[in-house]
């Protein structure tokens, strides 16, 4: 069910656009310097690229700096795709994300987000913002293991984002976020640490996507529609 009329054909378009670098956002805020992470050692196979963008967005530091930054290119193609699923699961009357505030760590494969913002009646307003553990926070936590398999939440609400394939790997922050996302977002009062996948499973079951939500295609599934969950864009009731 789409309680907001948004439609999936924008979710198509959007995810695509992602693929072709053409996802309008405008932040990703960087506070390292350039010339430190551009000495930074890039791992195999993965080169430094220096960016003061992703996509059409233009990098925000904490500071409200826009400095150029060196990321790693695989990291920088899986930030523009991680935007993109986040932006087209969002409400419509959101525009693409404006401003992406964060810092990116001197090795460019991690980095620490604080905000996104959009725009909406030609104002800005934040989409998910580290102070604020609201249901936005948890959605944007679910559009994060979605892509990445590091992702942790810390003490100021920041979120630090490490490189890599995405999927289940059993790690503390993954089941912390499941149980999380149980309760708050799914009413489950009842989900623990030790029984999440039984949980998670009702969750996946009522969205009709029934599936391990321990298995790749489990944890996507779940990572996704808590995001629509979250962000209001689908209740599935």
């Amino acid at each position: 069910m789409n309680d907001n009329g948004h439609p999936l054909d924008r979710r198509r378009l959007l995810a695509g656009a992602a693929a072709a670098s053409a996802v309008t956002l405008t932040g990703l805020a960087v506070a390292s310097t350039t010339g430190a992470a551009a000495a930074a050692p890039a791992r195999p196979g993965s080169p430094l690229i220096t960016r003061d963008r992703i996509a059409t967005a233009a990098l925000r530091a904490p500071d409200g700096s826009a400095p150029a930054v060196a990321v790693q290119a695989d990291f920088h193609a899986r930030l523009t795709a991680w935007l993109a699923f986040w932006s087209a699961n969002s409400p419509r009357a959101w525009s693409a994300p404006v401003h992406v505030v964060a810092r990116v760590e001197p090795a460019g494969d991690a980095l620490v987000l604080h905000a996104i913002r959009h725009r909406r009646d030609d104002e800005l307003h934040a989409g998910f913002a580290a102070a604020r553990r609201d249901v936005a926070h948890l959605a944007t936590l679910a559009s994060l293991h979605h892509h990445f398999p590091s992702v942790r939440v810390r003490p100021d609400g920041t979120v630090r984002v490490g490189d890599g394939t995405a999927g289940f790997t059993g790690a503390s922050e993954q089941v912390a976020f499941a149980v999380a996302a149980c309760r708050q977002l799914w009413g489950d009062a009842a989900a623990t640490a030790a029984r999440w996948p039984e949980h998670a499973g009702r969750v996946l079951a009522r969205a009709g996507q029934p599936a391990d939500p321990a298995s790749h295609v489990g944890w996507a599934a779940f990572t996704r529609t808590s995001l629509r969950r979250g962000l209001g864009t689908e209740s599935y009731e």
